[in-house]
């Protein structure tokens, strides 16, 4: 079996409303995917999705006509390709799709099947006033989530302590909340400084004495003593990190100096599902816990799900969910069905082989751009 082509369906979703998400510099109005299609001369098609794939066109060649089932050999040629452009780790999700067809299996079962579903929490998008935020975490609940992910602008640090407070008292302590403050990495453009360390250590100690059960992305990725830092000022808090962390060897350095409580690299924004596999395993032999990133669409999604799934990773995974700013149908519109969760809130890792996507490819036609 050889690649016989890598085709790109470039994809724009006009958004009304804007999705108002703490770390865009200003309102996102239309939301892109990019569907990356790997067809081979058996016939089976592998599909990805995730990164921009910008500038991929200048390395295509690199992957047409070789063995599609050749993954090592890959994961080592987009690494060489990233390094001169861009994030080229849909390519190795729609490889492991391939991989999975041809195998039968869901690709979780390929990477060790540790869980059939993983519990998932709402991770919102939008900072909003204590009474908004405790109205959809109530919505949240009834729908099945049994935690939230609660983003603090570093603007308005007051506020966003408040309504992390109001979601508490509100809901219980049966109710994991999650805190992301979105200091690690920088949208294109956001050139205002992270808070400082004296500040960001006050606002951790405020949000551990709320029982909030990770702080994710406090400080900038190289302030490696800041996070250990505030590991060590908070035993009862977890410090979360690492989702756009491009580099295996910093991971790694993260791993052995014991810098987090959480790992959650994206499999399809940052080291790809091959190497996050094995970091996640290392990270697991420390006693430490991997759950990805998975703000992408569907597609990316389910990429993240069945590497966290076939190795064990949790407690809880990332399903993107703000109503009416960011909806499963907003996320998953070039899908057949949008990835949901089950009545006891997990999401479930698809049965089908390889990574479980179904296109709709009208929709796929109608948003092309």
């Amino acid at each position: 079996m050889k690649i016989t082509d890598i085709t790109l369906d470039r994809l724009r979703l006009d958004l009304d409303p804007p999705l108002r998400a703490a770390w865009d510099p200003s309102p996102r109005g239309h939301f892109d995917a990019t569907i990356v299609r790997v067809h081979t001369s058996d016939g089976v098609t592998g599909i990805g999705s995730g990164d921009t794939m910008d500038g991929f066109e200048s390395v295509r060649h690199l992957f047409v006509g070789r063995d599609p089932l050749d993954i090592v050999r890959h994961v080592k040629a987009i690494e060489t390709a990233n390094f001169h452009g861009g994030r080229y780790w849909p390519l190795e999700a729609a490889l492991w799709d391939i991989i999975g067809k041809v195998a039968g299996l869901p690709v979780a079962t390929l990477f060790g099947n540790a869980a059939a579903s993983l519990p998932a929490y709402a991770s919102t998008a939008e900072p909003k006033p204590p009474e908004a935020r405790v109205e959809s975490a109530l919505r949240a609940r009834e729908a099945g989530f049994r935690a939230m992910k609660i983003r603090i602008d570093r603007a308005r640090i007051d506020e966003g302590v408040a309504t992390v407070a109001a979601v508490r008292e509100a809901l219980g302590a049966g109710f994991e909340i999650m805190v992301d403050l979105n200091q690690s990495w920088r949208m294109a453009g956001d050139t205002e400084p992270a808070t400082d360390l004296a500040t960001t250590r006050d606002l951790v100690r405020r949000l551990a004495g709320l029982g909030v059960f990770w702080v994710e992305e406090p400080l900038p990725y190289p302030d490696i003593d800041g996070f250990r830092r505030l590991r060590a000022d908070n035993p009862g808090l977890r410090i979360a990190a690492g989702e756009m962390h491009p580099s295996v060897p910093d991971l790694l350095a993260y791993l052995e100096r014991d810098v987090l409580d959480v790992y959650q690299m994206d499999v399809v924004l940052a080291v790809g599902m091959h190497r996050a596999r094995t970091l996640a395993e290392l990270a697991r032999f420390k006693h430490r816990a991997f759950t990805p990133h998975s703000w992408t669409n569907g597609i990316g999604l389910l990429a993240n799900l069945h590497v966290a799934a076939g190795v064990g990773g949790g407690p809880f995974f990332e399903y993107p969910y703000d109503p009416p700013g960011w909806t499963p149908a907003r996320r998953d519109f070039m899908l057949a069905e949008p990835v949901a969760i089950t009545a006891a809130g997990e999401v479930e890792v698809p049965r089908r082989p390889g990574l479980g996507v179904e296109l709709d490819e009208e929709a796929v036609r109608r948003w092309r751009i």
